[in-house]
């Protein structure tokens, strides 16, 4: 079984965001970037079926400038067998990197998409589920736990108020939660290893997809500050407040 694992350079989370001063956008320039996290557990979850001899190859991909080759090293020492890099400095909204990731699915003919549930630079989580769209493949999102038996995968899902186990004829896409594994760290010598292996490269336009963008950017601003709270002195003045003051959002 070959999978394939789309994953994504962002600002390491860590790092509080800087908006820029004009409002476009979140100020990047000499901040330490990193593996999206929950692309870090779909890549984990990944090898780990190879280990287990129930996957033969595991392929990364990416999408973004040269820089973003950066994250493919990680993965290749975190235990990728091949690293695939879509080289380009337009940014990328979730229906075109879905389109791109379809794409690539049909030339590579992978039994399994693992992906994170969301990146954390846009919380969107979208791209999965239009990948499996694109695909026409069954979903499992947000998976807590994944089993394969015969040509099914078996995914427990986080849901609202408890977990849902669903079956899927495979080929199916996966997106991961928090909770499915702890990813394990690159080692150096690893890492050494990992600039010797060889990227494909290719360029956006090589692909024939429709990458034109549907979304703008209006503007980005930080939350509203918290006012601070108050102390009451009594039960009777707090169950005051809450009848007479306190909001409904």
């Amino acid at each position: 079984m070959k999978i394939l694992v789309p994953v994504k350079r962002v600002l390491d989370y860590n790092l509080k965001p800087r908006i820029k001063a004009d409002g476009s956008g979140i100020d990047i320039e000499g901040s330490k970037m990193s593996m999206n996290p929950f692309d870090e557990i779909a890549l984990e979850e990944a090898v780990k079926l190879k280990e287990a001899k129930q996957a033969t190859e595991v392929i990364v991909l990416t999408i973004g400038s040269a820089k973003a080759e950066e994250v493919l090293r990680t993965a290749l020492a975190m235990g990728a067998d091949r690293a695939m890099h879509i080289i380009t400095e337009q940014e990328i909204e979730s229906l075109v990197a879905a389109k791109l990731i379809a794409a690539i699915a049909k030339k590579e003919s992978p039994q399994m998409i693992i992906m994170g549930k969301q990146a954390i630079d846009d919380d969107a989580a979208q791209t999965g589920p239009m990948v499996a769209a694109l695909l026409k493949w069954g979903q499992g999102t947000f998976a807590y736990k994944l089993e394969i038996k015969g040509d099914e995968a078996i995914v427990t899902r986080e849901v609202d108020g408890g977990l849902m186990t669903v079956a899927l004829k495979l080929p199916a896409l996966i997106t991961t939660d928090l909770r499915l594994n702890k990813p394990r760290f690159a080692s150096l010598p690893n890492m050494m290893k990992a600039r010797a292996k060889p990227i494909e490269k290719m360029e956006l336009a090589s692909l024939g997809v429709d990458v034109k963008s549907h979304l703008k950017t209006l503007n980005v601003a930080e939350p509203s500050k918290r006012k601070a709270g108050i102390k009451v002195k009594t039960v009777a003045e707090l169950v005051d407040k809450l009848k007479n003051e306190a909001k409904v959002l």
